[in-house]
């Protein structure tokens, strides 16, 4: 009876069913493509005991509801407003007809970036691992511990290894998200990734010192001559060559009779898009990379304090408006090109610094379902996911998120004069410290208290002085 009065009470609180054009779930989210959020009633969909928040993104208007009962909603509510089981990729299709051209582009980075992450985390964590056995300084002084433990120099190689292959066969990754989210076949997406780090291309890593000594390989097309070289790391090249190798496909199956596409259409869309890939797109996208890293690291070299300051203070709205997702590719250029990233470890600061809010909110809030609420997505910000904190809490109650914004951005301001960098991309929260080189882990800890102490009593301060006035409610 509850599952079911709960369902209605949604319904009616989004509008209606004829309101819902789409709706699905994921792990603990009801997500609906809405045909007027205008008609949504926010206050009386949070009224309801199993929603722990809303928030609107993507297109997309959620609710929270939680692990392990979530499905259990969707499934009376989908019987109720009388609508089709529909799938995430359905009701994303649905969400994007209300999204304007430049949210579009944002979603299109997501859909391709968004699924390869957890490769990518898994890479950083692993590298992380590496990092601390092979960090000097760390165990022992001026010594890292395979140096005092050479037994164990092998082992740490092969985590090596491990953890590299994501970041070394990033195109294929990248090919395989970008080609299905255009419309092609993952497993041309997969090779053209592939053929972009072939072992017998100039490693992309190798490039500047090759340019230097005047010894970049060439081919040589009937007079033309085009480098040999492959793009490992680079987010840019495979993108572009990803979009292309789609549309030739798709061209290419709409004009070839069906008995005849299994011999032509791949050959032909790979034979093709390779050849542009080599000639045109990989040194015209690769000069747009490196402008990029440039751009990036002139500001933050020229005035770091600025720099961080601002990106710190951004990040978080960034994220409600979904543009954080453009920053994933600009970290991978970043570590292709420079090494480390000095972007991603703001990114942490500003996350631990959401779920230090909402933890000030927990003891400030006397509604149990919202000290509850706070409680568990501050933990939940400490480990890089901070929707639940930002969207069920802190925007809520605005000086939280504001007070988040300030601590986020006094920390990125000090690492970033620190020059703290993160070589690979891990879990952004408390665990981050495992992708940050050890050498830069002082600054590191010192601006995660920074993001814990100042979010934590600023928000606690303020809310008692709201608390006083009567406006805390």
């Amino acid at each position: 009876m509850e599952l079911k009065r709960t369902a209605s009470e949604i319904i009616d609180a989004v509008g209606g069913k004829e309101n819902i054009a789409a709706a699905t779930h994921c792990v603990t989210r009801l997500r609906f493509a809405l045909n007027d959020e205008s008609k949504v009633n926010k206050e009386e969909l949070e009224k309801i005991d199993l929603v722990k928040g809303s928030f609107s993104a993507s297109g997309q208007y959620q609710v929270v509801i939680g692990q392990g009962t979530v499905d259990k909603v969707y499934n009376e509510l989908a019987a109720q407003a009388g609508i089709a089981h529909a799938s995430k990729q359905e009701t994303k299709d649905a969400a994007a007809q209300n999204l304007n051209p430049f949210q579009r582009a944002i979603k299109t980075l997501a859909d391709i970036f968004i699924p390869i992450l957890p490769a990518i985390v898994t890479a950083g964590l692993l590298m992380g691992i590496n990092n601390v056995l092979t960090g000097p300084g760390i165990f022992y002084p001026d010594k890292s511990f395979v140096d005092v433990h050479p037994n164990f120099g092998d082992f740490a190689s092969i985590i090596n290894l491990i953890a590299n292959t994501a970041f070394v066969f990033l195109p294929g990754l990248i090919g395989w998200a970008a080609v299905t989210r255009f419309g092609g076949s993952p497993l041309l997406g997969i090779v053209l990734g592939l053929m972009l780090v072939h072992p017998d291309l100039l490693n992309a890593w190798g490039w500047g010192a090759a340019k230097a000594e005047g010894d970049i390989p060439t081919w040589n097309l009937f007079g033309l001559e085009i480098q040999k070289v492959g793009y490992q790391g680079q987010v840019l090249p495979v993108l572009v060559a990803s979009y292309v190798l789609a549309r030739i496909e798709r061209f290419l199956r709409s004009k070839i009779a069906d008995a005849f596409q299994l011999l032509l259409v791949a050959p032909i869309a790979l034979l093709v898009t390779g050849f542009l890939s080599f000639i045109v797109i990989g040194p015209i996208t690769f000069t747009i990379g490196q402008w990029i890293t440039n751009m990036f690291t002139g500001i933050f070299d020229a005035v770091p304090a600025i720099g961080g300051l601002i990106y710190g203070a951004l990040y978080a709205p960034l994220v409600v408006t979904g543009m954080h997702h453009t920053f994933l590719p600009v970290d991978l250029q970043l570590i292709s090109s420079t090494g480390g990233t000095f972007l991603w470890p703001i990114l942490v600061m500003s996350n631990i610094a959401q779920g230090s809010a909402a933890l000030a909110m927990m003891f400030l809030l006397k509604d149990e379902k919202l000290k509850g609420l706070s409680g568990t997505s501050a933990v939940s910000a400490y480990l890089g996911i901070t929707e639940p904190a930002m969207f069920g809490v802190n925007l809520r109650f605005r000086f939280a998120f504001i007070s988040a914004m300030i601590g986020s951005a006094l920390a990125g301001m000090f690492i970033t004069i620190n020059k703290v960098l993160a070589p690979s991309i891990g879990v952004g929260g408390l665990p981050g410290f495992l992708s940050i080189v050890p050498q830069k882990w002082v600054p590191f800890f010192i601006g995660m208290a920074i993001s814990i102490a100042v979010p934590l009593a600023l928000t606690y301060l303020w809310g008692k002085t709201k608390a006083r006035k009567g406006e805390l409610a």
